[in-house]
Order: C-alpha cells, then structure tokens, then sequence
C-alpha cells in the first residue's frame, strides 16, 4: 500500500469517528431534551392537581353546609368578614392566592388549634406560605380595634337594665362584665415559669370586658400565667389605653 492509499484509509476512519461522535452527540441530546420535557409536564401536572384541589375545598367552605364545620361560620358571614377585612383590614390576594383562602385558612387554624403542617397538606400550601397568610389575616384583624372595640360612655343605660325590674334603678350605672381567662402561650423557656399558673403549660392571663349582649369592649393580653387578676386590674385602669368606667 502506497502513502496515497494510507492517507485515504487514515482520513476515512477519522470522518468515521467523527460521524459517530456526532450521532452519539445527536442521541445524547434527544434523550436530555425529551427528559426535561418530561419534566416540565410532570410539573405541570403537579401544579394543576394542587389548584384543583384547592378550588375544591374553596368551594366546600364558600357554598356547602360542612363548610361551617372548617371556619365556624356559614357562606355569607364568611363573605361579610373576608370583604370587611379586604375593605378596612387592607387584607390583599396575593398572585396565586385569594383573600378568601387566606381567611378560610387562618379561621381554620384558630377554630380548630390545627397545626400549620395540616393545613399545608389540606390546601397544598407551603409551611411558610400558610404560617404568612395566617399572620397577615391576623394583623388585618387587629386593624378592625377601633370598630368593633367599643368602650361604653355611660350616657345610656343598657336595655337589659333599664328593661328589667330586677335590676333597675339599682344597676342602672353597670354597663357590662368583666372576667379573666388563660390563653395558652409559647414564651422561651427562660420565661416559662412566670407563665406557668394554673396549668402544667404556659399561659396568659387575659382579661376581657363585654356587654351584656357579649360584645367586647375591652381585651388586654400579655399578662403572665402567675399574675394576679387584682394586678391586672390595675394596670387596666392605670395604663395608657386603659378600661375606661364611666
């Protein structure tokens, strides 16, 4: 064989590997992109059964009766609150999350003492996706103080008093009740002694003024467990946003 000859067998084989590398390249390839396709519809997919689930339990709470058994409440009070907290709590949807899912499960939470990983399998939520709307609900809440916190005046005697014989002229200057109750509370564990009264766990000790129609006026928190009602009582009526008696 002649040096022609080598050179043309040697150039043959090298186009010979390098088609086959490229096949084998081509190969390669189809199977990565045909993998990540795979992929991206399975994650659709996922992402599609978790919105159907989610409208399902939706729409049990917004329009069925057992939807009073999860928030405590029927469809139209549900409605009346998620629109009052949207309107003067500042309460928003969220891009993949509405008010009323915020609400149904934050009411969920505080009906039931459910704990935050039942909730993020029952609407398919994350654990910090479910423990953020829940405080955001809460602090729409605490915006709605000075509407439904209504300390009386005293200028008025209350229909239960002035419309009972029992009670009046004599009572004609009360204007409602006041109690205390312990509120179960994590504290660190340096503090648990000092919230640990009456209970094996920490506690707060919660005092709370109502009408005779059981409507609040009046809440303080924060108190510790071992706190005496007579010290809670006056801090009520000393401190700044005091109980006010007319």
């Amino acid at each position: 064989m002649d040096n022609e000859e080598e050179e043309y067998v040697t150039q043959w084989f090298l186009m010979r590997q390098r088609f086959v590398a490229a096949v084998i390249c081509l190969v390669v390839q189809y199977f990565m992109v045909k993998k990540c396709n795979n992929k991206k519809r399975r994650t659709y997919s996922m992402n599609s059964a978790r919105e159907r689930v989610r409208e399902e339990v939706m729409y049990r709470i917004d329009y069925t009766p057992s939807g009073r058994d999860i928030v405590r409440m029927g469809p139209k009070p549900f409605f009346r609150l998620c629109n009052m907290l949207e309107r003067d709590g500042g309460l928003k949807s969220t891009r993949f999350s509405s008010v009323e899912e915020q609400v149904a499960k934050a009411l969920y939470i505080l009906s039931h003492k459910t704990k935050n990983r039942v909730v993020k399998f029952w609407f398919r939520r994350f654990g910090e996706t479910v423990s953020r709307h829940f405080h955001n609900v809460l602090k729409a809440i605490i915006k709605l103080e000075d509407k439904f916190l209504l300390q009386p005046d005293g200028l008025s005697v209350p229909d239960e008093i002035h419309g009972n014989n029992k009670f009046y002229p004599y009572f004609k200057d009360c204007v409602g009740a006041i109690d205390g109750t312990h509120i179960r509370a994590k504290v660190r564990m340096v503090d648990a002694p000092r919230y640990r009264g009456r209970t094996d766990f920490p506690t707060q000790n919660v005092l709370a003024a109502c009408t005779f129609d059981l409507k609040f006026t009046y809440v303080l928190v924060g108190w510790e467990g071992t706190a005496s009602d007579s010290r809670i009582i006056k801090d009520a009526l000393s401190r700044e946003d005091c109980l006010k008696i007319p």
